[in-house]
């Protein structure tokens, strides 16, 4: 894995508690959360259940995103970024990112990711690339709605949230194929 830190350049923000009954942090992607999409035995393209608490006083709403830094890109690899999520909600269940974002809360949606499909795409790393990083942040809010095209990118996403962030919470997994 590389030294590329995706927070390194972002304002600070206070922290908060993202969990997973799908994931644990620091363990490896489960089979489900790899990318069928892009060749990966058993990869179902399936997004976590995310579950977040102690959001900072003043959040209005949530972003959702997943980040490969370790992709062999320059830019790494957006793979889902959720926009407008509001502030009562403090749950994602299993496949909110399919096709249609069917278990997303209303007024929510999802931003194409850098397969430019608007959907949760897995992890797939290249084969004998050695482990990346998929880096799930929930960030807190200070605006109800970001204000962004629902076809704009996740760097867009993140360029105009940096100076609406009050919080992350943030869960990071591995995953790694073999050559």
């Amino acid at each position: 894995m590389s030294a590329n830190d995706p927070f390194a350049r972002l304002p600070e923000a206070a922290t908060f508690t993202v969990t997973s009954t799908t994931l644990t942090d620091g363990a490896p992607l489960p089979g489900e959360q790899m990318s069928g999409l892009f060749g990966v035995p058993g990869g179902k393209d399936v997004s976590p259940q995310l579950s977040w608490s102690g959001a900072p006083e003043g959040t209005r709403s949530y972003a959702v995103t997943m980040y490969d830094p370790d992709a062999p890109t320059g830019s790494g690899f957006w793979h889902w970024a959720v926009a407008d999520i509001p502030a009562d909600i403090t749950e994602l269940p299993e496949d909110a990112g399919d096709d249609t974002g069917s278990g997303l809360p209303k007024g929510a949606f999802q931003v194409p990711n850098d397969a430019r499909t608007g959907r949760f795409i897995g992890a797939a790393p290249p084969a004998g690339h050695g482990p990346h990083r998929y880096v799930f942040v929930v960030h807190a809010l200070d605006v109800e709605t970001i204000g962004i095209p629902a076809d704009a990118t996740p760097a867009f996403l993140g360029f105009t949230m940096a100076r609406h962030i009050l919080g992350r919470a943030v869960l990071t997994a591995t995953a790694e194929t073999l050559a």
